[in-house]
């Protein structure tokens, strides 16, 4: 079988430049590489990530760590990390926490510790100081989605201040009875998104100087079917339906919709609605959002985490406030006369 000294031989390139090109690591022109590639091609060379492991003391594999891979938005970040580690030439080992402290501890304190994986990619995930001091005492760098993490890089997006802009999108269409579908009590952890973006609907309502009813603020888990079943209570048992509901996520915004055409309520003249996220769904049901782009941030979550590694010790701490898009659909419009 060929080895690197034949495919540069062949491409005329130093071996080097061959090992940069074919790892996919490091700075080769296009024309190097194509060379590179089209020599190992024609000698049938695979390369030995065994032998690039050992001369570099990397693994060129990354451990991403998620609370619920079944969720939407984490399948998507999932989908970014997993898209962008290929094209980089690293490895995905995942980790799924899902519920349980026992479960996580084991992850943080033994798994991630191993010298599996080179750096750690952290999905809306509150590690505490002393954790993220431990996986950095080994060297194992690490990038946050979701959340402050002390002493690591971050990626997030300005949870309140979003659910604050897509309530004032309901205010200046002229409605004043707007609800708000929360997140329920499992989904309290970590950094708090379903109270971060209760507290946005809360102070955009008081701004205005609007009140909202204690039965218009309900509580679902986050997907199609359970906000459904807390929609149908909501607009089947308020002493006054509101105009317009303000759901934490789109998959609820979904469900919302769904429970409002079984009581024959038209979207959007008889109630408005209006998400977050970016759920591709949300097209097909004229869903107004706000985009978060879940698939982007992971990718972005690569880019620092390798930049990191290739920087050292020296890189700079990034708290990163992710750019999201608002898109108005059919969903919302002024309320009924």
């Amino acid at each position: 079988m060929a080895g690197i000294k034949e495919v540069a031989e062949r491409a005329g390139l130093s071996i080097a430049t061959v090992s940069r090109a074919l790892s996919g690591r490091g700075n080769v022109s296009p024309t190097s590489r194509a060379r590179a590639q089209a020599a190992a091609a024609d000698l049938g060379f695979v390369p030995s990530y065994q032998a690039s492991s050992l001369a570099s003391g990397r693994n060129y594999n990354i451990g991403l760590v998620v609370p619920s891979v079944h969720r939407w938005y984490f399948a998507s970040v999932v989908e970014g990390v997993s898209a962008a580690l290929l094209d980089a030439g690293y490895d995905l080992t995942l980790y799924n926490i899902t519920e349980g402290s026992a479960r996580r501890q084991s992850i943080l304190n033994d798994f991630l510790l191993r010298k599996r994986v080179d750096a750690v990619i952290a999905v809306s995930l509150a590690l505490t100081e002393s954790e993220i001091a431990q996986m950095l005492a080994v060297h194992r760098p690490i990038v946050g989605i979701g959340g402050p993490l002390p002493g690591a890089s971050t990626i997030r997006i300005d949870d309140h201040g979003l659910a604050e802009a897509a309530v004032n999108h309901l205010i200046r269409l002229g409605h004043h009875r707007i609800a708000h579908l929360t997140g329920d009590s499992e989904h309290e952890q970590d950094f708090k998104v379903p109270r971060t973006r209760l507290a946005g609907y809360e102070k955009a309502m008081q701004a205005a100087g609007l009140s909202a009813q204690p039965e218009w603020i309900v509580a679902a888990d986050f997907t199609v079917q359970g906000a459904y079943a807390a929609a149908r209570s909501l607009l089947g048992g308020a002493a006054e339906r509101p105009t317009a509901v303000f759901a934490a996520s789109d998959e609820m915004a979904i469900g919302t919709i769904l429970a409002a055409r079984d009581f024959g309520l038209r979207i959007p003249d008889d109630l408005s609605v209006i998400g977050m996220d970016g759920h591709e769904l949300g097209a097909l049901f004229g869903l107004t959002t706000i985009d978060q782009d879940p698939r982007g941030q992971g990718a972005l979550a690569v880019r620092l985490l390798l930049d990191g590694l290739d920087g050292g010790t020296d890189k700079a701490v990034l708290d990163t406030e992710y750019p999201t898009k608002f898109i108005f659909r059919s969903s919302t419009a002024v309320p009924p006369a």
